[in-house]
């Protein structure tokens, strides 16, 4: 009972973890009326994954896309969701994204440095199907952010994915619009765009409001008096318990469990070989909800990322670390194949659908047909785009594999040579005739979208090129994941719900440590980030205004 812990603090509010989501909720939930709130961190460092991302968030209806004379409508954006997510979605939570979403984002424009803006020809990841947006607007990129402004706090933010720092917007770095003068200038004010300005200016918030972030505090065990929620038993780096009351509520914040062996063998329907989230994401919060008797939905489902193994890990205790792998598959010259030397996959398509085709199952052999697969592209490639951290033109890193032919980069690889010379002179010869009969790759806005392929060419060629001059190189592949997409149920209000659908009092959730209110949807760029911000701010503002009942 909560009557018998004695506790090390108190609070209103106590929030697990400290990626956007988290941030946002405590941020919220200060500003709505509990002053006294405070932050668990497991790590050293606050922005969880949301800092090694792209930052981007997936708001349909934000005022910055109408500003932009982008407009929508509540019939298209259902429609675009329910193709995506077939009977996975829930009314209530659905319509609350929809309302609460767009406020969201402006009370980030008007109460916190947060600063976004309309992404406006970001087309949505499947521009294909019904109520979407294939020209863009429902994609918020951020603006580049200061970590001058965080004074003596700006080493505890996770670092970005990036092989390097992203001194200005997505925008601008894609468009190439900023000029050596400004890069310079940016560059001497510790500018950062993407996920970094994000969490960085969430983070200014915090400080801002003096809510304090209790490093080194992994949440262990939530403590419950009767039915209701009532603090936590964290543990801190010495393996003490640290225990803290929450008179108000707790936020289960801690991200996914992709991390987790145990929990991605019971739950995922399919392999996952190598996240790209942080390694503290070991699903410690969906423990705690299971724990405290919590529903538990789509647990089967991840957000797949294809990645590759950068390197083992030197000691025992320490994670490998893996490499995004989302754009080097899409430009004109690169294909993937699995072990028989054949494409599985439109390689410009989104990075959360291709991770289905990923673990798809061969019934007749019993096994996933296309795990391992590999990226495979030529000397041209390697001369004029970058692959993963090699710069054009540099020695290959270790996770890279170079021959002179075909086939003896097949025997180097593992994979079958009569299969890979077939598919890659089947390739060629589509290249050449303009179009993608297998697999009808440049079809869409998205497959060529300047951001993924070369924007120097016209549509199809902008991701078709031909892989005809040796020598030739072979990439490794990962079934790769941003996060996991399963945990505890919660409702409108971001209220973790029981097995009977009752709120379990004192107990919220939001980002990837929930049940995805979206199911397996993937909306766009920013499509789990902005959910998971929305349902943060949402249990922030309910924490805030409505006092718990003695």
């Amino acid at each position: 009972m909560a009557d018998d812990v004695k506790w090390d603090l108190e609070a209103d509010v106590v929030v697990l973890g400290s990626g956007g989501a988290a941030l946002t909720a405590a941020i919220s939930a200060h500003d709505f009326g509990a002053k006294d709130v405070v932050i668990l961190e497991r790590s050293g460092m606050v922005g969880g994954t949301t800092a090694m991302s792209g930052g981007m968030l997936w708001i349909p209806g934000n005022h910055h896309q109408i500003e932009a004379g982008i407009s929508d409508s509540d019939d298209d954006i259902v429609a675009y969701l329910d193709s995506l997510a077939p009977g996975q979605l829930d009314p209530d939570t659905l319509g609350a994204f929809m309302e609460r979403g767009p406020e969201m984002i402006r009370y980030l424009a008007d109460k916190t440095p947060v600063r976004l803006h309309a992404y406006a020809d970001f087309p949505d990841y499947q521009p294909y199907m019904p109520g979407a947006k294939p020209d863009g607007g429902r994609s918020l990129d951020n603006d580049a952010y200061s970590f001058e402004r965080l004074g003596k706090w700006a080493t505890r933010v996770n670092p970005t994915k990036m092989a390097y720092p992203m001194r200005g917007s997505l925008m601008e770095a894609v468009s190439g619009s900023l000029d050596e003068a400004t890069l310079a200038e940016r560059e001497k004010g510790d500018y950062r765009g993407l996920g970094q300005a994000l969490v960085g200016a969430l983070f200014e918030a915090v400080l801002e409001r003096g809510i304090p972030v209790e490093f080194e505090k992994r949440a262990r065990k939530l403590v419950k008096d009767g039915d209701r929620v009532t603090g936590v038993v964290a543990e801190d780096a010495n393996g003490r318990d640290f225990r803290v009351r929450a008179r108000r509520g707790v936020v289960i914040a801690t991200g996914g469990f992709e991390w987790n062996e145990t929990l991605v063998k019971a739950f995922l329907r399919g392999p996952l070989t190598g996240p790209v989230s942080v390694p503290e994401n070991e699903g410690d919060g969906l423990l705690m909800a299971i724990d405290a008797g919590a529903q538990l939905g789509n647990m089967q489902n991840a957000w797949w990322q294809q990645s590759v193994l950068e390197m083992k890990p030197q000691h025992r205790n320490a994670k490998p670390n893996y490499l995004l792998g989302s754009d080097e598959r899409a430009r004109p010259g690169a294909i993937l194949v699995n072990r028989a030397g054949k494409r599985f996959v439109n390689e410009a398509a989104n990075y959360n659908a291709m991770g289905k085709a990923v673990v798809a199952f061969d019934a007749g052999t019993h096994t996933y047909a296309n795990l391992p697969y590999w990226l495979i592209i030529d000397q041209r490639y390697k001369d004029k785009y970058p692959t993963f951290t090699s710069p054009p033109g540099s020695p290959i890193p270790s996770y890279m594999m170079q021959a002179e032919t075909l086939e003896e980069l097949a025997a180097k690889a593992g994979i079958d040579a009569e299969g890979l010379t077939a598919t890659v002179a089947r390739f060629n010869e589509l290249v050449r005739k303009g179009h993608d009969d297998d697999f009808n790759r440049g079809d869409n806005t998205y497959d060529n979208f300047y951001m993924w392929g070369d924007p120097a060419f016209e549509a199809p060629f902008r991701t078709l090129g031909l892989i005809d001059q040796g020598p030739f190189y072979a990439v490794k592949m990962e079934s790769g994941a941003l996060g996991t997409a399963g945990g505890p149920r919660i409702n409108e209000d971001a209220q973790v719900l029981d097995w009977n659908g009752n709120a379990i009092p004192g107990l919220y959730a939001a980002g990837n440590a929930t049940c995805a209110v979206l199911g397996e949807a993937y909306g766009g760029a920013g499509g789990t980030l902005g959910p998971g911000l929305t349902f943060g701010y949402i249990a922030g503002c309910h924490l805030g205004t409505h006092l718990p009942n003695h």
